[in-house]
């Protein structure tokens, strides 16, 4: 009998052709799956990638809050024509403290994942305000009740707590304090050298230019940091990976 012969008894039997369509997948699943509980860790680690800064974390969490993630993606594809346009492909190590992640599958505005340094605090503001006076074309809403929203951070030390649960390598001295690092971000008249220690690269400025801490203040800490912690210039992807 033939593999042809063979082969025909599976496409004319249901039963036989349900079981070795389960055995290839079963199979073929394990192969996938079963190495990587023996890697102690399946993302390459980038030097520069850190866990975000609690000011920049409280702004992320408005940008989800807000739905931006809906319309902006944050993830450069190895194409061409993607790399050209937004910058370096991403790394799977630049969304190793995102929970959730922001990769996204829909762009009805531009990917963000390099916009940080891209635009002026100033050009953000305005967009947030009317994003039609920058980009005639936008269909974003309008975003400007951000600024008048302050936010003390009072449980931003609970938030940061979360997140270490989850695997955030956050430490205890980070935690406790937490609500210092979120006011003195936004304040550079602080004495904030030891917020740079705990979040290197992290960015220093009152954002909104505005006095107290408003989610906009958050948000454009949080948009001024994408894309700017790997230093892409020296970056070697490892080829043993």
């Amino acid at each position: 009998m033939g593999i042809l012969d063979r082969h025909k008894i599976l496409e004319r039997n249901a039963t036989l052709l349900l079981i070795f369509s389960f055995l290839v997948v079963t199979i073929g699943g394990l192969v996938q799956i079963v190495p990587l509980f023996y890697l102690e860790n399946t993302i390459e680690e980038v030097e520069g990638v850190r866990p975000y800064s609690p000011l920049e974390l409280a702004g992320r969490d408005v940008y989800i809050r807000e739905g931006c993630y809906v319309c902006h993606s944050q993830m450069i594809r190895p194409m061409r024509d993607e790399v050209e346009r937004y910058g370096h492909y991403s790394l799977a190590a630049e969304s190793m403290y995102d929970h959730p992640f922001q990769w996204g599958s829909k762009r009805t505005g531009p990917d963000l994942a390099r916009v940080g340094g891209r635009y002026s605090d100033d050009w953000h503001l305005v967009h947030l305000r009317d994003p039609q006076a920058v980009v005639p074309e936008s269909v974003m809403p309008k975003y400007g009740f951000l600024e008048q929203t302050l936010i003390e951070g009072e449980h931003i030390k609970e938030l940061l707590a979360t997140h270490k649960l989850v695997g955030v390598p956050y430490t205890d001295e980070m935690i406790d304090l937490a609500q210092r690092d979120f006011r003195d971000q936004a304040d550079p008249d602080s004495d904030f050298d030891g917020l740079l220690e705990r979040y290197p690269g992290a960015q220093v400025r009152n954002f909104d230019g505005a006095a107290g801490v408003s989610e906009a203040d958050a948000l454009i800490a949080y948009l001024q940091m994408l894309g700017t912690l790997v230093d892409f210039s020296t970056f070697i992807a490892d080829a043993s990976r």
